[in-house]
């Protein structure tokens, strides 16, 4: 069985004004949603599951959907702040939502084989999607052994400020030891990659430093470990109305527990995004230029 894709697209009402809004930025006026759907399916995905919010679900079957549901099965699930484990209700004071991992486990009612979570407005490179596919296809009726695309940190700067990034530290066998949220990386004016360590101070960085840009590949166990560390957090967070469950959060503690594996896939692909305003010409010129170089066709849906 192939694996499956799963975008979380749950912020898109918020982050884009609303899906009329969606950011248009391929030659034929694709988002980087499209490209990324498009690379999964050469890439070896069999089925796209997106996870959003209820509030915009006829627009996105209508301007999203429809693209997608002649070239491949697709599902929806949804993220709404108030799907919580039995005895658990929402905090008055409750708006932000509760975080990458809660969209995460969205997926349960509709994913029972090895899948890849990703970002639905990051650009990936098709390389990524092939080695990550490749990876979960070998993954089928195996359990606790995960991965993650670890893009090399030199492919993933923006031209227009400081970005944040999860370093990655691994072992010799590629397996994930930790991910260490760095707020401040920037490329310095002597050339060399620097971020802000913990005194403040700038420290150099290598090109090649392993990063996670949220894409991730697991099999259907890692729900049930979601569902037990939320519990957890929720409890230790009624008070606090902004806190939130990423993945890395997760990932961390099953890693520190023993009880799972995550395998760093080095990638070549270039990761790109609007992090800033100034990065959308950009971003642009860069489709532009991968669709001249044959990478992709001009009309790609």
């Amino acid at each position: 069985m192939k694996p499956t894709l799963f975008i979380l697209a749950a912020g898109m009402g918020s982050r884009y004004g609303g899906l009329k809004q969606l950011d248009g930025v391929g030659v034929g006026g694709e988002t980087i949603m499209d490209y990324s759907v498009y690379d999964a399916v050469r890439g070896g995905f069999g089925k796209i599951v997106f996870v959003i919010r209820r509030s915009f679900e006829a627009d996105f079957r209508e301007k999203v959907l429809k693209k997608y549901e002649h070239v491949i099965p697709v599902e929806i699930v949804f993220q709404e702040l108030d799907c919580l484990p039995e005895g658990f209700k929402v905090p008055e004071n409750r708006e932000k939502p509760w975080g990458t991992n809660h969209a995460v486990m969205m997926g349960k009612t509709a994913i029972r084989e090895p899948f890849a979570v990703i970002n639905a407005d990051d650009f990936y490179g098709k390389e990524s999607f092939r080695i990550l596919a490749t990876y979960l296809t070998g993954l089928e009726g195996r359990q606790n052994d995960y991965c993650m695309v670890g893009y090399r940190l030199g492919n993933t700067l923006s031209e227009s400020g400081s970005v944040a990034r999860g370093v990655c530290e691994k072992d010799a066998g590629d397996y994930l030891t930790a991910v260490t949220e760095r707020t401040y990386i920037i490329r310095d004016t002597d050339g060399k990659i620097k971020y802000r360590n913990e005194r403040g101070d700038l420290q150099a960085v290598g090109e090649s430093t392993p990063v996670s840009m949220n894409m991730w590949g697991f099999t259907p166990e890692y729900f049930d470990y979601s569902t037990e560390q939320f519990v957890d957090f929720l409890t230790k967070n009624r008070d606090n109305p902004k806190a939130e469950f990423f993945i890395p959060f997760v990932v961390n503690n099953l890693i520190t527990s023993g009880k799972v594996k995550v395998k760093v896939l080095d990638t070549p692909s270039k990761w790109f995004g609007v992090t800033y305003a100034e990065d959308r010409s950009g971003v642009v010129a860069k489709l532009e230029e991968l669709t001249e170089n044959g990478e992709y066709p001009r009309k790609l849906f």
